[in-house]
C-alpha cells in the first residue's frame, strides 16, 4: 500500500467522524491517527504541541552557573 492510500483513508476517516457521536468520533480519529504514524506524519497533540519560548542568552535550569563546590558532607580530596 501507497502512501496515497494511507492519506485518502485518513481524510476519509476523519469525514466520518465529523458526523458520529462523541464516542465514535474519539475512535475514529485514533485511527486516523495510525494511518498518519503509517505516512511518518507527527502525531495531532505533537502538531498542537507549543514548545516555550526561550532566550536565546539563558541557561537551562539545571546548569551550573559557577566554579564546582563539593556538598558540605563529601570527603576531602586533600
Amino acid at each position: 500500500m501507497n502512501d496515497d492510500y494511507f492519506k485518502q483513508q485518513a481524510d476519509r476517516i476523519r469525514a466520518m467522524a465529523d458526523k458520529a457521536d462523541p464516542f465514535t468520533r474519539k475512535r475514529l480519529l485514533d485511527l486516523a491517527e495510525r494511518y498518519d504514524a503509517k505516512l511518518g506524519r507527527p502525531s495531532r497533540a505533537t502538531r498542537q504541541l507549543r514548545l516555550p519560548q526561550v532566550p536565546e542568552n539563558s541557561s537551562p535550569p539545571n546548569a551550573p552557573t559557577g566554579p564546582a563546590q563539593q556538598p558540605p558532607d563529601a570527603p576531602s580530596s586533600r
